[in-house]
């Protein structure tokens, strides 16, 4: 369906029961004569949100055909999450803007590491003094606002994770994306790497397994958002047992992480640490799975509205997407139940409208 559409429900979050319009892909609370009425009840929610997956990567790393890409992104949006940060791909997405299909994407580019601190051939490499440049680079061919740096991972010398970066390439870096109008997420699981980082004003820290109550009283000062990624976390058990052999003391400590990881999300969420839903999808998570992490994020603590718009109405405004308002992008999803009463209903959409056409 691609002409002009009628919905009515109660709109979350402000819990108003209306009508609804969609005119050329765009909202409106107008009446638009002719319109299809394609739900006539439910909850209406701003499309579904994945801060934090990656479009184009998988188990073996860079995907370069445009079927495969097409079928991660079409995923996401068949389960709901019609907008996603793309947290860094090996691999050129444009094709997707064009494909009516497909969520929006906001790029942050590639991962940005140092050589050999990272994924092989999925990061742009770069000793520290190249850092500020790089981020300029990918900020250019990413668009999406965001560029994403590897602030930890294995160093092969000592067999454990450890910084990729000392504090004053930190600091230049995010000077530089600030400077340049985007912003910087991070990827940390240790806790080493989270002072500097935090300090040096990254925008979001990414899995942040290793968060203190300390840690996260300077997240809160600073207005450091979290990703948590508890879905990919879960996998942490399996990581450490393939790692075991040949690097004990980072397997040792993922499971650590892993069994602390949602008693300091909670730490992080009764503290005020903004958390917004990603599920890491593309390498050892599928995608399509922005329900499952909302669930996820409420299972760990959060009360069910403040994980729903983890995953929707709050991430959007994060991410500078709007979301239910006059002229916004149609974006939405109905449902036949509250989901903020039982959250399983984001596994059974009515309907989801993306770029103003009834998908399905």
């Amino acid at each position: 369906m691609s002409g002009p559409l009628h919905v009515r429900g109660v709109f979350l979050p402000d819990e108003t029961e209306r009508d609804l319009y969609v005119l050329d892909g765009r909202l409106t609370f107008e009446p638009v004569s002719g319109a299809e009425t394609v739900a006539g009840a439910g909850w209406v929610v701003p499309g579904l949100v994945d801060a934090h997956c990656h479009i184009g990567l998988g188990p073996g790393g860079g995907l370069h055909e445009v079927e495969d890409l097409r079928e991660q992104a079409h995923a996401n949006a068949e389960a709901g999450a019609l907008l996603v940060r793309d947290a860094g791909s090996p691999v050129d997405t444009g094709v997707l803007d064009t494909d009516r299909a497909a969520p929006r994407v906001l790029r942050a580019g590639r991962h940005l590491s140092r050589p050999k601190r990272y994924q092989r051939d999925v990061a742009v490499e770069v000793e520290p003094p190249e850092l500020p440049a790089a981020v300029a680079e990918e900020a250019s061919r990413g668009g999406g606002g965001w560029v994403k740096l590897i602030g930890d991972w294995i160093d092969r010398s000592t067999g454990d994770l450890a910084p990729v970066w000392p504090a004053e390439a930190l600091q230049a870096a995010v000077a530089r994306a600030h400077g340049l109008g985007v912003r910087v997420a991070v990827h940390t699981f240790g806790e080493e790497a989270l002072p500097d980082l935090i300090d040096a004003g990254v925008d979001s820290i990414e899995h942040g397994t290793g968060l203190t109550p300390d840690l996260i009283g300077r997240m809160v000062e600073r207005g450091t958002a979290l990703v948590p990624t508890l879905v990919n976390i879960d996998n942490f058990p399996a990581i450490a047992d393939q790692a075991a052999e040949k690097f004990p003391a980072y397997a040792a400590r993922i499971r650590r992480r892993h069994g602390r990881a949602r008693a300091r999300l909670r730490e992080a969420y009764e503290a005020g640490v903004p958390i917004y839903c990603g599920t890491d999808a593309g390498s050892y998570v599928a995608h399509g799975r922005a329900g499952d992490e909302i669930r996820a994020l409420h299972e760990a603590g959060l009360p069910t509205a403040a994980a729903l718009a983890a995953g929707s109405w709050a991430a959007r405004d994060w991410l500078g997407v709007p979301g239910l308002v006059e002229g916004a992008p149609a974006d939405f999803v109905v449902y036949g139940a509250d989901p903020r009463v039982d959250l399983s209903v984001l596994a059974r959409p009515e309907r989801i409208v993306l770029r103003g056409r009834v998908l399905g």
